[in-house]
């Protein structure tokens, strides 16, 4: 699937006193879980509207995919909903993502946040030119730190984005500007050859993971490449790629090792490293908009 290389079309910025929806179109979550993030959210002078089915529980998921599906259909088309948060991760959203119905959504488009799991809306939303926010989730709010929260609040309230971060050894140096896409490395491989594929021609990918063998990881990155995904990027941005595991047998290489070597005859910037993804320090990202990158002694990611 191609679409415009065009940057999306900028959102609405919250204001105080607008509602912002939380569901979970994941894994299940408890009131508990969630009542730190609501507190902090309701300080921003934010309402917080939970979807109807928010603490329902069918095995792992957050309820059945028809409730699922129900939470989600309703904050999209809800006119008084400024934007979406999901609550967490895990696994479930590409089980509903093909019932949705984002027409009402595609004239009045608002931010939808969170990752991991969340990357199958970052790609679907991609593909219909609307940006989405790759950030911390409710279920995270007290174990991130101070200023991944911040950066969550201030690109829901429409703060220009600025990340500079120390460079890593591995990196390849070098200046790009373009749309920055992606997400969840597992999830963007589960969706090649769907219909919520991600497009990343002329663009800047971001990918992050998390507990995942070393060997998958190079099947993920060759994977990548043999469908064409990593030959026409604009540079290569890779956040956190955390705990990763190894077989009695090593693999004998690193991730970043094996990330560098998938992308070794391409010459665009590459960071590691990158403040976003499976850690504590987990900053937002307008998926979908214009940045530019400079990768040299030191990282510099900006909004155009």
């Amino acid at each position: 699937m191609s679409i415009d290389n065009a940057s999306a079309k900028p959102l609405q910025k919250l204001k105080k006193g607008d509602k912002i929806g939380i569901i979970s179109t994941a894994r299940k979550i408890n009131s508990k879980e969630l009542k730190y993030a609501i507190e902090t959210i309701e300080k921003w002078g934010l309402k917080v509207v939970l979807g109807r089915n928010i603490y329902a529980s069918n095995n792992q998921y957050a309820g059945n995919d028809n409730q699922r599906i129900e939470d989600l259909q309703h904050m999209l088309n809800h006119p008084e909903i400024k934007a979406i948060l999901c609550a967490r991760g895990g696994y479930g959203t590409v089980r509903i993502i093909d019932h949705l119905d984002f027409s009402i959504f595609k004239s009045n488009p608002k931010l939808i946040a969170g990752f991991s799991d969340v990357t199958v809306l970052h790609s679907h939303l991609h593909n219909l030119n609307i940006s989405s926010l790759h950030s911390t989730m409710p279920i995270s709010f007290k174990s991130n730190t101070a200023a991944s929260i911040e950066s969550l609040k201030n690109a829901l309230f429409g703060e220009n984005i600025d990340v500079k971060c120390d460079s890593h050894p591995l990196n390849r140096h070098g200046k790009a500007s373009g749309q920055i896409v992606g997400g969840n490395l597992s999830i963007l491989y589960s969706l090649i050859g769907t219909p919520t594929d991600i497009d990343t021609e002329n663009k800047i990918l971001f990918i992050e993971d998390l507990d995942e063998y070393l060997y998958h990881l190079d099947r993920m990155m060759t994977s990548l490449k043999r469908s064409g995904k990593l030959s026409s990027l604009k540079g290569l941005v890779v956040g956190g790629m955390t705990k990763m595991n190894d077989n009695h047998i090593p693999f004998g290489k690193t991730a970043e090792q094996i990330i560098l070597e998938s992308v070794s005859e391409y010459n665009y910037p590459v960071c590691f490293n990158f403040p976003a993804g499976h850690i504590d320090n987990n900053l937002a990202l307008k998926l979908g908009e214009n940045i530019r990158l400079d990768v040299g002694k030191t990282i510099h990611l900006h909004y155009e």
